[in-house]
Protein backbone atom coordinates (compact mmCIF):
# COMPACT_ATOMS: atom_id res chain seq x y z
CA UNK A 1 0.00 0.00 0.00
CA UNK A 2 1.24 3.12 -0.52
CA UNK A 3 0.67 5.20 2.29
CA UNK A 4 -1.73 5.32 4.92
CA UNK A 5 -5.75 6.36 4.50
CA UNK A 6 -6.19 9.94 6.24
CA UNK A 7 -10.11 10.18 6.19
CA UNK A 8 -11.42 10.94 9.86
CA UNK A 9 -14.89 10.13 9.13
CA UNK A 10 -16.54 8.26 12.28
CA UNK A 11 -18.00 4.88 11.29
CA UNK A 12 -20.39 3.26 13.45
CA UNK A 13 -22.22 0.49 12.13
CA UNK A 14 -21.63 -2.63 9.62
CA UNK A 15 -23.81 -1.40 7.05
CA UNK A 16 -21.67 1.56 6.60
CA UNK A 17 -18.33 -0.89 5.72
CA UNK A 18 -20.70 -2.20 3.29
CA UNK A 19 -21.91 1.22 1.20
CA UNK A 20 -18.36 1.85 1.46
CA UNK A 21 -17.63 -0.83 -0.31
CA UNK A 22 -20.49 -0.02 -2.77
CA UNK A 23 -19.30 3.66 -3.63
CA UNK A 24 -16.34 1.80 -5.21
CA UNK A 25 -18.88 0.70 -8.13
CA UNK A 26 -18.43 2.91 -11.27
CA UNK A 27 -19.55 2.65 -14.85
CA UNK A 28 -17.86 1.28 -17.71
CA UNK A 29 -16.64 3.75 -19.07
CA UNK A 30 -14.74 5.15 -15.77
CA UNK A 31 -12.57 1.71 -15.87
CA UNK A 32 -9.36 2.48 -14.93
CA UNK A 33 -5.91 0.44 -14.94
CA UNK A 34 -3.38 0.61 -12.02
CA UNK A 35 -0.16 -1.55 -11.82
CA UNK A 36 1.88 -1.99 -8.75
CA UNK A 37 5.57 -3.27 -8.80
CA UNK A 38 8.14 -3.99 -6.71
CA UNK A 39 11.68 -4.29 -6.91
CA UNK A 40 14.66 -4.76 -5.48
CA UNK A 41 17.65 -2.09 -4.57
CA UNK A 42 21.20 -3.45 -4.97
CA UNK A 43 24.35 -1.91 -4.64
CA UNK A 44 26.69 -3.10 -7.55
CA UNK A 45 29.57 -3.35 -6.93
CA UNK A 46 29.27 -6.07 -4.16
CA UNK A 47 25.19 -6.83 -5.31
CA UNK A 48 24.78 -5.92 -1.24
CA UNK A 49 21.45 -5.28 0.10
CA UNK A 50 20.53 -1.34 0.58
CA UNK A 51 20.06 0.13 3.90
CA UNK A 52 17.80 3.28 4.60
CA UNK A 53 20.49 5.81 6.23
CA UNK A 54 23.60 6.64 4.25
CA UNK A 55 24.92 8.24 1.43
CA UNK A 56 23.72 6.02 -0.80
CA UNK A 57 20.93 4.63 0.98
CA UNK A 58 17.04 4.35 0.41
CA UNK A 59 16.85 7.99 2.17
CA UNK A 60 19.22 9.40 -0.31
CA UNK A 61 17.19 7.94 -3.29
CA UNK A 62 13.69 9.22 -2.21
CA UNK A 63 14.87 12.26 -2.00
CA UNK A 64 17.13 12.42 -5.24
CA UNK A 65 13.59 10.94 -6.93
CA UNK A 66 11.76 13.75 -4.80
CA UNK A 67 13.89 16.85 -6.76
CA UNK A 68 13.68 15.16 -9.66
CA UNK A 69 10.08 14.27 -9.90
CA UNK A 70 8.84 17.00 -7.35
CA UNK A 71 5.85 14.68 -5.88
CA UNK A 72 5.04 15.52 -2.22
CA UNK A 73 6.82 13.57 0.09
CA UNK A 74 5.18 10.83 2.77
CA UNK A 75 6.80 11.38 5.58
CA UNK A 76 7.40 9.82 9.31
CA UNK A 77 9.05 10.83 11.84
CA UNK A 78 10.95 13.18 10.08
CA UNK A 79 12.05 10.65 7.62
CA UNK A 80 10.88 10.19 3.57
CA UNK A 81 9.56 6.88 3.34
CA UNK A 82 7.53 7.38 -0.12
CA UNK A 83 6.20 9.89 -2.56
CA UNK A 84 3.10 10.83 -4.06
CA UNK A 85 1.92 12.53 -7.12
CA UNK A 86 -0.75 14.92 -6.45
CA UNK A 87 -1.97 15.39 -9.87
CA UNK A 88 -1.89 12.31 -11.26
CA UNK A 89 -2.47 9.72 -8.54
CA UNK A 90 0.59 7.62 -8.83
CA UNK A 91 2.94 7.00 -5.34
CA UNK A 92 6.51 5.40 -4.92
CA UNK A 93 6.57 3.97 -1.25
CA UNK A 94 8.73 0.99 0.31
CA UNK A 95 7.86 -2.60 1.60
CA UNK A 96 9.64 -3.67 4.66
CA UNK A 97 13.28 -4.68 2.99
CA UNK A 98 13.68 -1.75 1.13
CA UNK A 99 11.71 -3.23 -2.11
CA UNK A 100 10.97 -0.32 -4.18
CA UNK A 101 7.34 0.07 -4.94
CA UNK A 102 5.71 2.19 -7.65
CA UNK A 103 2.03 1.79 -7.09
CA UNK A 104 0.73 3.65 -10.73
CA UNK A 105 -1.84 5.85 -11.29
CA UNK A 106 -5.00 4.99 -12.37
CA UNK A 107 -4.86 4.77 -16.40
CA UNK A 108 -6.83 3.81 -19.04
CA UNK A 109 -5.38 1.92 -21.46
CA UNK A 110 -2.21 -0.75 -20.90
CA UNK A 111 -0.09 1.06 -23.79
CA UNK A 112 -0.94 4.25 -20.71
CA UNK A 113 0.68 2.24 -17.85
CA UNK A 114 3.43 0.09 -20.14
CA UNK A 115 4.66 4.10 -20.79
CA UNK A 116 4.52 5.17 -17.36
CA UNK A 117 6.74 2.12 -16.12
CA UNK A 118 9.24 2.91 -18.70
CA UNK A 119 9.85 6.65 -17.47
CA UNK A 120 9.62 5.80 -14.05
CA UNK A 121 12.33 3.16 -14.47
CA UNK A 122 14.24 5.75 -16.73
CA UNK A 123 13.61 8.27 -13.66
CA UNK A 124 15.11 5.73 -11.04
CA UNK A 125 17.93 4.71 -13.11
CA UNK A 126 18.61 8.59 -13.30
CA UNK A 127 19.15 8.86 -9.35
CA UNK A 128 20.06 5.21 -8.44
CA UNK A 129 23.00 5.09 -11.03
CA UNK A 130 25.33 8.03 -9.54
CA UNK A 131 24.56 6.28 -6.14
CA UNK A 132 25.62 3.37 -7.21
CA UNK A 133 22.15 1.33 -6.72
CA UNK A 134 20.44 -0.92 -9.49
CA UNK A 135 17.31 -2.99 -9.30
CA UNK A 136 16.51 -6.35 -9.73
CA UNK A 137 13.11 -7.64 -10.39
CA UNK A 138 12.47 -11.14 -9.19
CA UNK A 139 9.71 -12.59 -6.79
CA UNK A 140 12.24 -13.32 -3.95
CA UNK A 141 15.86 -12.12 -3.45
CA UNK A 142 17.96 -14.78 -5.05
CA UNK A 143 21.38 -13.89 -2.48
CA UNK A 144 20.16 -12.61 0.55
CA UNK A 145 19.81 -14.07 3.93
CA UNK A 146 17.23 -12.76 6.25
CA UNK A 147 19.59 -11.32 8.71
CA UNK A 148 21.18 -9.47 5.87
CA UNK A 149 18.36 -8.05 5.05
CA UNK A 150 17.71 -4.21 5.87
CA UNK A 151 14.83 -3.12 7.62
CA UNK A 152 12.58 0.14 6.77
CA UNK A 153 11.49 2.84 9.38
CA UNK A 154 7.66 2.00 9.59
CA UNK A 155 5.73 1.98 12.21
CA UNK A 156 3.70 -0.47 10.92
CA UNK A 157 5.93 -2.82 9.59
CA UNK A 158 7.96 -3.06 13.42
CA UNK A 159 3.90 -4.45 14.42
CA UNK A 160 4.01 -6.54 11.60
CA UNK A 161 7.46 -8.06 11.84
CA UNK A 162 6.95 -8.96 15.86
CA UNK A 163 3.46 -10.24 14.84
CA UNK A 164 3.62 -12.72 12.24
CA UNK A 165 5.89 -15.12 13.56
CA UNK A 166 3.30 -15.69 15.87
CA UNK A 167 0.89 -16.89 13.35
CA UNK A 168 3.51 -18.32 10.18
CA UNK A 169 6.39 -19.69 9.95
CA UNK A 170 7.15 -17.54 7.18
CA UNK A 171 5.51 -13.97 7.08
CA UNK A 172 8.77 -12.14 7.75
CA UNK A 173 10.23 -13.96 4.36
CA UNK A 174 6.91 -12.47 2.86
CA UNK A 175 7.57 -9.00 4.17
CA UNK A 176 11.57 -8.85 3.58
CA UNK A 177 11.96 -11.17 1.16
CA UNK A 178 9.39 -10.85 -1.68
CA UNK A 179 8.57 -8.74 -4.41
CA UNK A 180 5.12 -8.33 -6.41
CA UNK A 181 3.52 -7.11 -9.51
CA UNK A 182 -0.22 -6.74 -9.56
CA UNK A 183 -2.59 -4.59 -11.18
CA UNK A 184 -6.37 -2.92 -9.58
CA UNK A 185 -9.43 -3.31 -11.53
CA UNK A 186 -12.36 -1.78 -11.42
CA UNK A 187 -16.07 -3.01 -11.19
CA UNK A 188 -19.24 -1.94 -12.22
CA UNK A 189 -21.88 -3.27 -9.51
CA UNK A 190 -21.78 -5.91 -6.62
CA UNK A 191 -22.85 -8.76 -9.17
CA UNK A 192 -20.19 -7.84 -11.22
CA UNK A 193 -17.19 -7.30 -8.52
CA UNK A 194 -18.63 -11.21 -7.24
CA UNK A 195 -18.48 -12.47 -10.74
CA UNK A 196 -14.57 -10.55 -11.57
CA UNK A 197 -13.62 -11.97 -7.59
CA UNK A 198 -14.79 -15.86 -8.96
CA UNK A 199 -12.94 -15.73 -11.89
CA UNK A 200 -9.55 -14.21 -10.81
CA UNK A 201 -9.75 -16.78 -7.88
CA UNK A 202 -9.88 -19.71 -9.74
CA UNK A 203 -7.54 -18.32 -11.99
CA UNK A 204 -4.98 -16.76 -9.57
CA UNK A 205 -2.81 -19.73 -9.51
CA UNK A 206 -3.08 -20.04 -13.79
CA UNK A 207 -0.98 -16.23 -13.33
CA UNK A 208 1.12 -17.65 -10.48
CA UNK A 209 2.20 -20.44 -12.68
CA UNK A 210 3.13 -17.90 -16.15
CA UNK A 211 5.06 -14.95 -13.82
CA UNK A 212 6.82 -17.35 -11.27
CA UNK A 213 9.98 -16.30 -11.15
CA UNK A 214 11.87 -16.60 -7.57
CA UNK A 215 13.70 -20.24 -8.08
CA UNK A 216 16.34 -19.12 -6.14
CA UNK A 217 17.12 -18.56 -1.73
CA UNK A 218 20.31 -17.67 -0.43
CA UNK A 219 22.01 -18.23 -3.73
CA UNK A 220 20.83 -21.66 -4.32
CA UNK A 221 17.85 -23.23 -5.81
CA UNK A 222 14.91 -23.78 -3.49
CA UNK A 223 13.20 -26.43 -5.30
CA UNK A 224 10.31 -23.98 -6.21
CA UNK A 225 9.41 -21.78 -9.72
CA UNK A 226 7.24 -19.21 -7.45
CA UNK A 227 9.24 -19.15 -3.62
CA UNK A 228 7.08 -16.34 -3.23
CA UNK A 229 3.80 -17.86 -3.55
CA UNK A 230 5.15 -20.47 -1.42
CA UNK A 231 6.20 -18.61 1.04
CA UNK A 232 2.70 -17.16 1.47
CA UNK A 233 1.03 -20.68 1.96
CA UNK A 234 2.03 -19.90 6.17
CA UNK A 235 2.33 -16.42 6.38
CA UNK A 236 -0.83 -15.61 7.83
CA UNK A 237 -3.82 -17.85 7.02
CA UNK A 238 -6.23 -16.05 8.96
CA UNK A 239 -5.78 -13.17 6.28
CA UNK A 240 -4.39 -15.00 3.31
CA UNK A 241 -5.45 -17.46 0.69
CA UNK A 242 -8.07 -18.62 -1.84
CA UNK A 243 -11.60 -17.42 -0.42
CA UNK A 244 -13.50 -20.67 -0.80
CA UNK A 245 -16.95 -19.16 0.39
CA UNK A 246 -16.55 -16.76 -1.82
CA UNK A 247 -18.00 -19.13 -4.15
CA UNK A 248 -20.92 -19.39 -1.65
CA UNK A 249 -24.57 -18.20 -2.94
CA UNK A 250 -25.17 -14.97 -1.64
CA UNK A 251 -21.49 -13.65 -2.22
CA UNK A 252 -21.42 -9.77 -2.33
CA UNK A 253 -20.16 -6.70 -0.16
CA UNK A 254 -21.88 -8.21 3.09
CA UNK A 255 -19.58 -11.20 3.32
CA UNK A 256 -16.83 -9.56 2.68
CA UNK A 257 -17.00 -7.27 5.35
CA UNK A 258 -18.04 -10.11 7.37
CA UNK A 259 -14.47 -11.73 6.34
CA UNK A 260 -12.85 -8.49 6.90
CA UNK A 261 -14.09 -7.91 10.51
CA UNK A 262 -13.00 -11.46 11.49
CA UNK A 263 -9.34 -10.53 10.73
CA UNK A 264 -7.29 -9.53 13.28
CA UNK A 265 -6.09 -6.19 13.41
CA UNK A 266 -2.45 -5.08 12.97
CA UNK A 267 -2.76 -1.36 14.37
CA UNK A 268 -4.72 1.47 14.91
CA UNK A 269 -2.87 5.18 13.54
CA UNK A 270 -3.67 8.36 15.15
CA UNK A 271 -2.09 11.19 14.08
CA UNK A 272 1.60 10.20 13.12
CA UNK A 273 1.66 7.07 15.69
CA UNK A 274 0.68 3.11 15.07
CA UNK A 275 -0.89 1.92 17.75
CA UNK A 276 0.10 -1.78 18.47
CA UNK A 277 -3.42 -3.33 18.28
CA UNK A 278 -2.36 -6.73 16.72
CA UNK A 279 -4.18 -9.63 17.29
CA UNK A 280 -7.84 -7.14 18.01
CA UNK A 281 -10.73 -7.07 16.78
CA UNK A 282 -12.21 -4.50 14.36
CA UNK A 283 -15.42 -5.13 15.43
CA UNK A 284 -14.38 -4.29 19.06
CA UNK A 285 -13.29 -1.01 17.30
CA UNK A 286 -16.41 -0.41 15.54
CA UNK A 287 -17.92 -0.70 18.59
CA UNK A 288 -15.57 1.85 20.55
CA UNK A 289 -14.41 -1.09 22.95
CA UNK A 290 -10.72 -2.05 21.95
CA UNK A 291 -9.37 -2.83 25.05
CA UNK A 292 -5.68 -0.94 24.19
CA UNK A 293 -7.96 2.16 23.22
CA UNK A 294 -10.54 2.86 25.45
CA UNK A 295 -13.28 5.13 23.69
CA UNK A 296 -11.42 5.32 20.58
CA UNK A 297 -14.03 4.78 17.34
CA UNK A 298 -13.60 3.46 13.81
CA UNK A 299 -12.98 6.12 10.99
CA UNK A 300 -12.94 5.21 7.53
CA UNK A 301 -8.95 5.42 7.21
CA UNK A 302 -9.54 2.56 10.06
CA UNK A 303 -11.24 0.56 7.96
CA UNK A 304 -9.28 1.46 4.59
CA UNK A 305 -6.32 0.33 6.25
CA UNK A 306 -7.42 -2.75 8.37
CA UNK A 307 -8.40 -3.78 4.23
CA UNK A 308 -4.83 -3.71 3.33
CA UNK A 309 -3.45 -5.57 5.67
CA UNK A 310 -5.56 -8.65 4.38
CA UNK A 311 -3.73 -10.51 1.74
CA UNK A 312 -5.81 -12.72 -0.19
CA UNK A 313 -4.72 -14.25 -3.42
CA UNK A 314 -7.43 -11.46 -4.98
CA UNK A 315 -7.89 -8.59 -2.78
CA UNK A 316 -11.28 -6.27 -2.32
CA UNK A 317 -11.56 -2.75 -1.93
CA UNK A 318 -13.17 0.03 -4.27
CA UNK A 319 -11.27 -2.09 -6.80
CA UNK A 320 -10.12 -5.92 -7.26
CA UNK A 321 -6.52 -6.45 -6.69
CA UNK A 322 -4.71 -9.49 -8.35
CA UNK A 323 -1.81 -10.26 -5.88
CA UNK A 324 -1.22 -13.94 -7.64
CA UNK A 325 2.17 -12.52 -9.75
CA UNK A 326 5.84 -12.85 -8.70
CA UNK A 327 7.61 -9.39 -9.75
CA UNK A 328 9.96 -9.43 -13.21
CA UNK A 329 11.76 -8.05 -16.20
CA UNK A 330 10.04 -4.75 -17.89
CA UNK A 331 7.71 -6.84 -20.48
CA UNK A 332 6.51 -9.20 -17.24
CA UNK A 333 5.32 -6.26 -15.37
CA UNK A 334 2.66 -4.85 -18.52
CA UNK A 335 2.21 -7.86 -19.29
CA UNK A 336 -0.41 -8.68 -15.84
CA UNK A 337 -2.45 -5.78 -16.31
CA UNK A 338 -2.65 -7.33 -20.21
CA UNK A 339 -3.84 -10.69 -18.89
CA UNK A 340 -6.18 -9.86 -16.67
CA UNK A 341 -7.66 -6.79 -18.39
CA UNK A 342 -8.14 -9.14 -21.29
CA UNK A 343 -10.23 -11.63 -19.48
CA UNK A 344 -12.21 -9.37 -16.73
CA UNK A 345 -12.70 -5.91 -18.79
CA UNK A 346 -14.38 -7.78 -21.69
CA UNK A 347 -17.90 -9.29 -21.06
CA UNK A 348 -17.59 -12.01 -23.94
CA UNK A 349 -13.96 -13.13 -22.64
CA UNK A 350 -15.23 -12.83 -18.83
CA UNK A 351 -18.25 -15.25 -19.25
CA UNK A 352 -16.35 -17.68 -21.29
CA UNK A 353 -13.85 -17.77 -18.48
CA UNK A 354 -16.26 -18.33 -15.93
CA UNK A 355 -17.31 -21.54 -17.78
CA UNK A 356 -13.91 -22.82 -17.81
CA UNK A 357 -13.86 -22.47 -14.10
CA UNK A 358 -17.45 -22.96 -12.55
CA UNK A 359 -17.30 -26.24 -12.22
CA UNK A 360 -13.86 -26.10 -10.24
CA UNK A 361 -14.67 -27.45 -6.52
CA UNK A 362 -13.24 -25.10 -3.60
CA UNK A 363 -10.66 -28.81 -2.91
CA UNK A 364 -9.21 -28.24 -6.86
CA UNK A 365 -8.85 -24.82 -6.74
CA UNK A 366 -7.21 -25.48 -3.11
CA UNK A 367 -5.07 -28.17 -4.61
CA UNK A 368 -4.22 -26.48 -7.98
CA UNK A 369 -3.07 -23.25 -5.31
CA UNK A 370 -0.49 -25.52 -2.97
CA UNK A 371 0.31 -27.27 -6.33
CA UNK A 372 1.55 -24.11 -8.60
CA UNK A 373 4.69 -23.07 -6.40
CA UNK A 374 6.43 -26.50 -7.35
CA UNK A 375 5.14 -27.84 -9.97
CA UNK A 376 4.01 -24.19 -12.04
CA UNK A 377 3.08 -25.20 -15.71
CA UNK A 378 3.13 -28.94 -14.81
CA UNK A 379 0.57 -29.04 -12.39
CA UNK A 380 -2.87 -29.98 -12.98
CA UNK A 381 -7.00 -29.61 -12.20
CA UNK A 382 -9.08 -32.00 -13.66
CA UNK A 383 -6.63 -34.15 -16.01
CA UNK A 384 -5.79 -30.84 -17.39
CA UNK A 385 -2.05 -29.33 -16.99
CA UNK A 386 -1.52 -25.42 -15.72
CA UNK A 387 -0.23 -25.31 -19.37
CA UNK A 388 -3.05 -26.54 -21.23
CA UNK A 389 -5.43 -24.36 -19.42
CA UNK A 390 -3.28 -21.27 -19.52
CA UNK A 391 -3.36 -21.83 -23.56
CA UNK A 392 -7.36 -21.47 -22.87
CA UNK A 393 -7.12 -18.36 -21.27
CA UNK A 394 -4.25 -16.77 -22.99
CA UNK A 395 -6.57 -17.08 -26.23
CA UNK A 396 -9.60 -15.47 -23.78
CA UNK A 397 -7.26 -12.52 -22.65
CA UNK A 398 -5.97 -12.03 -26.54
CA UNK A 399 -9.67 -11.90 -27.82
CA UNK A 400 -11.01 -9.57 -25.17
CA UNK A 401 -7.78 -7.22 -25.55
CA UNK A 402 -8.84 -7.38 -29.32
CA UNK A 403 -12.55 -6.61 -28.65
CA UNK A 404 -11.10 -3.38 -26.76
CA UNK A 405 -9.21 -2.27 -29.90
CA UNK A 406 -7.09 0.12 -27.77
CA UNK A 407 -4.57 1.12 -30.11
CA UNK A 408 -0.84 2.92 -29.25
CA UNK A 409 0.54 5.63 -31.88
CA UNK A 410 1.68 2.70 -34.16
CA UNK A 411 -2.02 1.32 -34.58
CA UNK A 412 -0.85 -1.57 -32.39
CA UNK A 413 -3.78 -2.82 -29.58
CA UNK A 414 -3.42 -3.96 -26.66
CA UNK A 415 -2.48 -7.58 -27.44
CA UNK A 416 1.46 -6.45 -27.83
CA UNK A 417 1.92 -6.74 -24.44
CA UNK A 418 0.93 -10.60 -24.00
CA UNK A 419 4.13 -11.48 -26.13
CA UNK A 420 6.36 -12.64 -22.71
CA UNK A 421 3.24 -14.94 -21.59
CA UNK A 422 2.47 -16.48 -24.77
CA UNK A 423 6.49 -16.99 -25.16
CA UNK A 424 5.97 -18.84 -21.97
CA UNK A 425 3.00 -20.96 -23.25
CA UNK A 426 5.07 -21.67 -26.56
CA UNK A 427 8.51 -22.55 -24.99
CA UNK A 428 6.71 -25.11 -22.52
CA UNK A 429 9.06 -23.41 -19.38
CA UNK A 430 8.65 -20.39 -16.68
CA UNK A 431 11.45 -18.09 -17.15
CA UNK A 432 12.03 -19.50 -13.19
CA UNK A 433 13.60 -22.27 -15.55
CA UNK A 434 15.09 -20.37 -18.14
CA UNK A 435 17.00 -18.99 -14.89
CA UNK A 436 17.50 -22.10 -12.98
CA UNK A 437 18.73 -23.38 -16.68
CA UNK A 438 21.54 -20.47 -16.97
CA UNK A 439 22.21 -21.51 -13.06
CA UNK A 440 22.88 -24.75 -13.99
CA UNK A 441 24.78 -23.84 -17.19
CA UNK A 442 26.46 -20.13 -18.12
CA UNK A 443 26.25 -18.90 -14.80
CA UNK A 444 28.41 -21.94 -13.06
CA UNK A 445 26.45 -22.29 -10.10
CA UNK A 446 26.11 -18.67 -8.84
CA UNK A 447 22.91 -16.44 -9.16
CA UNK A 448 25.64 -13.40 -9.01
CA UNK A 449 25.25 -13.41 -12.96
CA UNK A 450 21.06 -12.87 -12.62
CA UNK A 451 22.11 -9.11 -11.32
CA UNK A 452 23.42 -8.27 -14.13
CA UNK A 453 21.61 -10.12 -16.92
CA UNK A 454 18.15 -9.26 -15.14
CA UNK A 455 18.32 -5.75 -13.68
CA UNK A 456 16.44 -3.23 -14.60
Amino acid sequence: MARDQIDPTFITSRDELVAWFEAGSKPVESFRIGTEHEKFPFRRADLSPVPYEGPDGIRALLEGMQLLLGWEPIMEDGRIIGLFDVTGGGAISLEPGGQFELSGAPLETIHQTCSELHAHLAQVRQVAEPLGLGFLGLGMSPKWTLAETPVMPKGRYDIMTRYMPKVGSRGLDMMYRTSTVQVNLDFSSEADMVHKLRVSLALQPIATALFANSPFTEGRPNGFVSARSEIWRDTDNSRAGMLPWAFDPGMGFERYVDYALDVPMYFVKRGDHYHDVAGASFRDLLAGQLPQLPGERATVADWANHLSTIFPEVRLKRYLEMRGADSGPTGRICALPSFWVGLLYDEQSLDAAWELVKHWTAEERQSLRDDVPREGLKARIRNRSVLEVARDVLALADAGLARRAKVNLFGDDERIHLAPLLRVVEDEATLAEALLAKFHGSWGGRVDPVFAEFAY
